[in-house]
């Protein structure tokens, strides 16, 4: 037996956890029913609350809201059974753990520096976390090939391009390579939170060629949607079957559905937004390495920017004490005193280029 993503993939379904396997979905009353005609199947208050503006937020929403899967399916280059739609990426990240991995058996791998929520939601699962360290090649970070070949099977492999907090991308061709050496055994997932930000091509397409390849996608970062939680998991029909079976009944609140579907029409406000971080990256990037005590940058392809100084704690703290807020990276494998700086609007880069400009300056830097 076929369909349109090639060969039968039975042996996805295998890699659930027997209870995930044999377990019949909750059958909410607006899966069973449309939300059309005379509503008195979920106990709902029939008065909208005030000030609703159509909203209907009386109602419950829509499981997999179709207006915007389609949406997310033309922007995303696959097909809509493909896609699933999380509460941000953290709780697409959650659905894997929970759903394939049998607590004090099955392992997951990842490589640090990168997203500490791959650990934590394996450590909460129970499973073992196999650790392929990055290798720091001076400008630029590289996974360990032949470290992740040596590991052995894993259910889950954790890949994130662009990585979050050193920036680099990984290889399309690399990522092709772990999938052919996973088949059968465990699922490769790329986090693409990042990728709006970078010039490389979305992984997405190559779905279509390894039934065991699962992408991450977001709206929280280029689409200005963080307070929204609007994730994206990109998988084969039957991974995306498997976490259906354990996904909250109504994942996506009503207000948060509307303002993803607006910022999808808007791709004009995206290109402009985007083109302006770009701009304000690289005035921080050139501001940083004209200042003396930063002893390294990593500028990456993400909206943020990565730095090594003699004091991470003092750097960070005196910077908060001016108002700003920048994020510590020191407990990271690899990042001893690295400091993180998202890029921001033009006046939070002045302020910011002004505040690096003052504090590196000082003789105690300089000493």
């Amino acid at each position: 037996m076929t369909d349109r993503h090639g060969p039968n993939h039975a042996w996805l379904t295998d890699l659930a956890r027997p209870e995930v396997q044999a377990l019949t979905p909750y059958a909410s009353a607006r899966a069973l029913a449309d939300s059309a005609g005379l509503l008195l199947n979920a106990n709902e208050n029939p008065w909208p609350p005030a000030d609703d503006g159509g909203l209907q937020l009386n109602r419950y929403p829509d499981p997999q809201p179709e207006g915007l899967r389609a949406e997310l399916a033309r922007r995303y280059r696959v097909q809509e059974d493909q896609i699933l739609i999380t509460r941000g990426s953290d709780e697409g990240i959650d659905l894997l753990m929970r759903a394939l991995c049998l607590p004090g058996e099955d392992r997951v791998l990842i490589c640090p520096p990168c997203f500490g929520m791959y650990a934590l939601s394996a450590s909460v699962q129970g499973a073992r976390v196999i650790e392929v360290p990055l290798i720091d090649q001076g400008a630029h970070w590289a996974l360990d090939n032949d470290g992740i070949a040596a590991a052995g099977p894993v259910k889950l492999t954790f890949l994130c391009s662009p990585n979050n907090p050193t920036g680099h991308e990984i290889p399309a061709e690399t990522v092709r390579h772990i999938c052919r050496a996973r088949l059968g055994q465990g699922l490769v997932v790329v986090d693409e939170a990042y990728i709006e930000f970078s010039d490389a091509e979305s992984m997405t397409v190559l779905t279509g060629e390894h039934a065991n390849l699962v992408i991450l996608r977001t709206l929280s970062k280029a689409y200005a949607l963080a307070g929204c939680r609007i994730g994206v998991l990109i998988a084969h029909p039957t991974v995306i079957g498997l976490l259906r079976r354990i996904i909250a009944p109504y994942p996506l609140p009503t207000p948060s559905v509307e303002a993803a579907r607006r910022a999808l029409a808007d791709p004009a406000r995206l290109t402009e937004q985007l083109d302006a971080l770009k701009e304000q990256k690289q005035r921080l990037v050139a501001a940083l390495n004209s200042l003396p005590g930063i002893a390294r940058v990593w500028d990456g392809s993400a909206n943020f920017v990565l730095i090594r100084v003699n004091d991470a704690d003092e750097l960070v703290q005196a910077a908060s004490t001016d108002g700003i807020r920048l994020r510590n990276q020191s407990a990271q494998r690899g990042l001893d005193e690295c400091v993180r700086i998202t890029v921001g609007t033009p006046d939070e880069t002045t302020r910011l280029i002004e505040f690096l400009q003052r504090h590196f300056n000082t003789p105690e830097q300089q000493s």
